[in-house]
């Protein structure tokens, strides 16, 4: 056992402040019920905190907008979990550690300066592989690296769902910045990474408007080793 679940909070919308219960419904391949980043198709459907943060800077609660709060029982923080771990959280629920969440300056309206202050303990994000019923208080165990892991940088996520492109379709660059786990934003620097990776990615990608020639690739098979 590396913790005990702290807290656990959702938001419903975007842009909604988090919501704290006692306890929540983790929906497999999907995320927690009800809330904004529930998604099949995202790496990103939870976020994980470690409350030694919040201790260490005197954060105001949900600065970090994490899903799971987690004490931990050992000088272990969420910067030493590794992507492909899987946690079992209380009796029923597990999870797949996917990568290290970016501190973005939208900390920054807490308080100047947090961003860089966080670093890289902001947290970790993860899918969600069995789902069930998780409590405040829930036992957390790390059940070791069994399953691929998923890198850090941005751009070697999105080389890596490249990657899995089937032969004779195309994903949009929204699409593909949903399976990476990054912001639309990022869209912007995608055309100058892809023509430095050459044509054969050039051609895999098209924009959101662009003629049906080849047909869309949404995703599927993306997370196919979890089955």
């Amino acid at each position: 056992m590396i913790g005990r679940v702290r807290a656990l909070t959702l938001r419903t919308r975007r842009g909604a402040a988090p919501q704290a219960l006692p306890s929540a419904d983790a929906i497999a391949a999907t995320g927690l019920a009800q809330d904004v980043h529930a998604d099949p198709l995202s790496p990103r459907q939870l976020l994980l905190a470690g409350a030694d943060v919040y201790a260490d800077l005197a954060l105001p609660p949900w600065a970090l907008r994490e899903n799971l709060l987690l004490d931990f029982d050992t000088a272990l923080d969420t910067a030493q979990l590794r992507s492909g771990a899987v946690l079992q959280v209380g009796s029923e629920v597990r999870l797949r550690l996917m990568f290290q969440c970016e501190a973005c300056g939208q900390l920054d309206v807490h308080r100047p300066g947090l961003a860089r202050a966080v670093g890289p303990r902001r947290g970790i994000l993860a899918r969600v592989l069995a789902g069930g019923k998780m409590h405040v208080g829930d036992p957390v165990r790390d059940l070791g690296p069994l399953l691929p892991a998923w890198p850090d940088d941005w751009q070697a996520r999105v080389l890596r769902v490249l990657e899995t492109v089937p032969p004779g379709t195309v994903v949009t660059y929204a699409q593909l910045a949903r399976l990476a786990g990054i912001q639309a934003s990022y869209c912007r620097a995608m055309p100058g990474m892809l023509r430095r990776l050459g044509p054969a990615y050039v051609d895999k990608v098209v924009a959101q408007g662009a003629p049906p020639a080849l047909p869309r690739w949404m995703g599927e098979g993306l997370f196919d080793d979890e089955l």
